[in-house]
């Protein structure tokens, strides 16, 4: 089995453990600069050319594109997916979930629940806005923001009218979601591979943030799932199209909300909390998805077959 890593850094805490757990399965493993990529098309043939070197295609590809990086990189997966080789996650499915707006969309679609959401022009009233998402407090969202970043909880209304208009302003696209404050300023992310859930975590914001991620001082432990919240983490999965994926969830009175679903999770602060092989497990997913005597089932083929639409 050759399969290769597409990371911009080989040093990386999740591109190392997916090395490792390749390479105890005694595959022939590399990690792509995708970035170092080139692609030549002609006539009934697509090869891969890396640094110079024509890559022979591998049997499978795990994704590691940075968001930064979201147009080059799905490229370069969606070559070779065209290329007939296996991909953990999709490039259109990748290009799904690195859109806020469009993923909620996809969400909304498929019944799984999720804060309420306002996304308007910037040319439109504030005060409509702030009617629509039902008055502060509230959360403010840029959509190009990751890691926490770019996340603003709005106290008051005066102050989220300010907010708001400052920012439409600058023509900066938002997306206004209501605050659910029994929440606590905590979080689950679900690692869902292969339409299962393999581990999970609760984690909490540090003293005086609501945000809960791990990049902006937050903690975190194991978590154990109820039957509704495995549930919506496997639906939000199979919604995006993702084979692999860390589904983030917010306890709330009416049930487990989705937040995000992010097609590239890091591997370090599930594995170092929960003590599972999350590496190994996506192993086995490659395994029996590319191996020929294993059964595959239909259901989960489609997500490949999605994944690689224009």
């Amino acid at each position: 089995m050759r399969v290769y890593i597409l990371s911009r850094n080989s040093e990386l805490y999740s591109t190392r453990r997916l090395k490792e757990a390749a390479e105890v399965k005694g595959w022939e493993v590399r990690v792509i600069d995708y970035m170092r990529c080139s692609i030549e098309i002609i006539k009934g043939q697509l090869h891969m050319v890396y640094m110079g070197e024509q890559l022979p295609a591998p049997d499978a590809i795990i994704p590691r594109i940075g968001a930064s990086r979201t147009f080059y990189g799905t490229a370069m997966v969606r070559h070779f997916e065209m290329m007939e080789v296996f991909s953990v996650a999709g490039n259109l499915a990748i290009a799904r979930s690195r859109d806020k707006l469009r993923s909620l969309q996809i969400l909304s679609k498929h019944d799984v629940d999720m804060p309420k959401t306002i996304f308007a022009s910037n040319k439109t009233n504030s005060k409509d806005v702030l009617a629509l998402s039902g008055g502060a407090p509230l959360v403010l969202k840029i959509l190009e923001g990751t890691q926490g970043v770019g996340v603003v909880l709005l106290d008051t209304e005066k102050a989220a009218k300010s907010v708001l208009d400052a920012f439409y302003g600058m023509e900066v696209n938002l997306l206004v979601q209501e605050f659910i404050e029994e929440a606590g300023g905590a979080d689950i992310r679900v690692f869902v591979v292969d339409g299962e859930v393999v581990g999970a975590m609760k984690r909490q914001g540090a003293e005086g943030d609501f945000r809960s991620n791990l990049h902006q001082g937050g903690t975190a432990i194991p978590y154990r799932l109820n039957r509704k919240e495995k549930s919506t983490a496997i639906a939000a999965a199979k919604a995006m199209g993702l084979g692999v994926c860390g589904v983030d969830m917010i306890p709330s009175s009416r049930g487990p909300l989705v937040m995000e679903v992010n097609s590239s999770p890091g591997l370090e602060g599930i594995e170092n909390v929960t003590n599972i092989d999350i590496a190994g497990k996506i192993m086995d997913y490659i395994e029996r998805s590319v191996t020929p005597h294993c059964p595959i089932n239909p259901k989960k083929r489609k997500i490949r077959r999605d994944s690689i639409g224009a």
